[in-house]
């Protein structure tokens, strides 16, 4: 498909586009310390007068650092803390009951899952799960689902699952989601499958939901510098090299060493694309590429384990298990 906008596009120009249906809303974003692109969607996103900006995060200073940001920048709009470990189910359920005590916060307009991690070492987290599927994609559909009615209270309803072109790297391994132990592990092949478990979902929900009205979409953000990356080794030899290993055994063409960097406020295009675009209502369960467009499947590097009804049905399954809904 055609880019609806040009290549440069930002999120503040887009926010500014979309300010009047931004304006009154209420937005919930995972994963929003400092440097990441989630803080920067909430920063950019004030200037469109949202009614409640809700920041997620595990480390409350770091979640507070960006609350502080805004507030001074835009101190008529409201914002609110919300403590979320996603490496615990159990810590999702409490923030989960937290946001549906609240009374004064009938409903969530926007869910943006944002938060993840990247290529971190092998970790079992206390649920039984390797933690990038727990961190990226169970702790998200479990949290999700639990504050699911709030959602469905709104006009808009809007869920967005943050993917990656790492998505090629692995579909979901429901023989050995474990990685045997540690023994199969490989961490970019292990945030392959954490990827494509956000796109699936994404699909999940529509398929459900769509029904409901809940439009929900995943996006890759294209390649920027952020926390993210914060742990790889740059050095010759590291984790940029084994980057590039993985992406010649699985074919992918998201190398990233010779990939266009994109800034924070390029970066976040798709995340407001995904967020208010009227027109993606005609696109529900989609996949976004950067620069804030509809992905082309016979076009656009999209693997197709992760657009799959099939697959989306049984991650679904699986993921229902997993976090005991």
């Amino acid at each position: 498909m055609p880019y609806p906008y040009k290549n440069e596009i930002t999120g503040d120009e887009l926010v500014a586009e979309y300010a009047p249906l931004i304006k009154g809303k209420t937005i919930l974003t995972t994963g929003v310390s400092p440097n990441s692109l989630g803080a920067r969607y909430v920063e950019t996103l004030a200037a469109g007068q949202p009614k409640l900006l809700i920041l997620a995060g595990r480390d409350l200073a770091k979640v507070n650092q960006t609350a502080e940001a805004i507030n001074k920048a835009h101190p008529d709009v409201q914002t609110r803390v919300l403590q979320l470990d996603l490496s615990s189910f159990a810590a999702v359920r409490k923030a989960a009951a937290e946001v549906n005590s609240w009374d004064d916060v009938p409903v969530i307009d926007v869910l943006m899952n944002n938060a993840g991690i990247m290529a971190v070492p092998y970790k079992i987290c206390e649920d039984g799960y390797e933690s990038q599927l727990t961190c990226n994609h169970l702790s998200h559909f479990l949290f999700t689902n639990l504050i699911l009615d709030k959602i469905l209270a709104s006009e808009d309803k809007r869920v967005v699952n943050v993917s990656s072109g790492g998505h090629w790297f692995s579909g979901i391994r429901h023989a050995d989601l474990n990685y045997d132990g540690g023994k199969t592990y490989e961490k970019w092949n292990a945030y392959g499958q954490s990827k494509s478990a956000n796109v699936l979902f994404s699909i999940g929900l529509a398929k459900r939901f769509g029904d409901r009205g809940v439009l929900s979409y995943s996006l890759n953000p294209g390649a920027v510098m952020t926390n993210l990356a914060g742990h790889l080794d740059f050095a010759p030899g590291g984790d940029l090299e084994t980057l590039a290993r993985v992406s010649q055994l699985t074919g992918s063409p998201f190398g990233w060493g010779d990939r266009e960097m994109l800034s924070h406020e390029r970066g976040i295009a798709t995340h407001v694309f995904a967020s208010f675009d009227p027109a993606l209502k005609e696109h529900n369960g989609a996949y976004l590429l950067e620069k804030a467009r509809v992905a082309d499947y016979y076009v656009d590097a999209v693997h197709p384990h992760a657009i799959s009804d099939i697959e989306a049905d049984r991650l679904w399954a699986l993921s229902v298990k997993a976090v005991g809904l």
